[in-house]
């Protein structure tokens, strides 16, 4: 029998200590994220959060989303750019049940890391918090799973999950949907955070270890690639996921809101994916397009990377929101008191397309 021999957790490649000091110097973050409903801090075995306030409610209903950032990531640890991922990671959580009316109350990440050092972990959860701040939920937990031998020491994924409520009275669905109704778009950010593959493929990252020689490099590339004045593409590829509950949630409570019949938000699959799914099945929606030329201002950094890769029309509008993170469907005559009461808390709304008999599908005017 071969002699045994004293392996401890640390042995292993598990930094117990250092998780305890990530843990403490992100603390603080996660109280900045508290509302009046939550209950202790960090640190038990599961979050608490009264639901006291949702006996007001007609018939609450509780809506949970959860997602992740995807591809993405790889530019980050290639950049060396961690503060914003985890706005990311709220962003696709809290967007999705916004599209039912829902306001996010609480939210959960876990993080799965090759190696923990307090430090990182902190950038990477600063995000997450501030996340949660632009969306109104609270950060009640999450976890950081360590993950030696299985990962790189610097390599990391970030999953998040998020739970909110809508009176069912006023939860918006599709089926408020109909023929002649009218969409208003809201501007997204940039890619935000679906169609990296193609992304990565496109700006050649594939392969790329980050913190070697190649790495930096490449890092070099792209910051000198100036799409704007004082906006590189690496800027605009790391640009955070932008976050529409607030404003959203606002217009919904007023007078306005009761106008609005449906919401898409634009993630993976672009528009064509998207907006289909706030559509019943005798309606189509027809956006606005002539050839490669949508009816709003396409931000710099999708039309860079689908020029270079050299994507149909249809293509791209399957792949990227070409500019339009938030559709709304609202009744053509209730248009203009919906985009008056959208400028007035400070958005840019623009006419994205109107809504046809149909088959629940997404058409082009340009293919008419």
């Amino acid at each position: 029998m071969a002699e045994s021999k004293h392996v401890t957790y640390e042995d292993a490649g598990v930094d117990t200590a250092e998780g305890g000091r990530a843990v403490d110097a992100i603390k603080q973050m996660v109280k900045e994220t508290n509302r009046p409903e939550v209950i202790g801090g960090i640190g038990g075995f599961g979050g608490l959060f009264s639901a006291a306030a949702l006996k007001d409610m007609e018939d609450p209903i509780l809506i949970s989303g959860t997602d992740g950032v995807g591809t993405k990531l790889v530019l980050a640890q290639i950049l060396d750019r961690h503060e914003t991922v985890g706005q990311d990671l709220v962003a696709m959580c809290v967007n999705d049940i916004l599209a039912s009316g829902a306001e996010p109350l609480f939210f959960l990440d876990y993080v799965a890391i090759g190696h923990i050092e307090a430090e990182h972990m902190a950038k990477i959860v600063k995000g997450v918090a501030d996340g949660c701040k632009l969306a109104g939920c609270a950060l009640v937990g999450g976890e950081m799973a360590e993950h030696p031998g299985v990962m790189r020491p610097d390599d990391y994924d970030m999953a998040g999950f998020t739970v909110g409520v809508v009176d069912r009275p006023k939860m918006l669905d599709p089926a408020n949907v109909r023929e002649g109704d009218v969409i208003i778009g809201l501007p997204s950010t940039g890619v935000h955070s679906n169609g990296y593959s193609l992304v990565r493929k496109v700006i050649g990252v594939d392969g790329i270890v980050p913190g070697t020689p190649e790495a930096a490099a490449k890092k070099a590339e792209l910051e000198s690639i100036e799409l704007a004045p004082g906006l590189s593409l690496a800027d605009a590829l790391l640009a955070p996921t932008r976050i529409y509950v607030k404003p959203i949630l606002e217009l919904l409570r007023g007078e306005a809101g009761k106008h609005v019949h449906a919401i898409a938000h634009i993630t993976g699959g672009g528009i064509t994916e998207n907006l289909n799914r706030a559509l019943p099945a005798n309606v189509d929606a027809l956006v606005e397009r002539d050839g490669a030329k949508m009816g709003w201002d396409v931000p710099a950094v999708i039309t860079y990377i689908s020029e270079n890769a050299e994507l149909t029309p249809n293509e791209a509008c399957k792949t990227f929101n070409m500019g339009v993170g938030l559709m709304l469907i609202v009744s053509a005559e209730d248009e203009a008191a919906v985009t008056e009461a959208l400028e007035a808390l400070g958005e840019k709304p623009f006419r994205v397309g109107t809504c046809i008999a149909g088959s629940g599908e997404v058409k082009y005017t340009d293919e008419q």
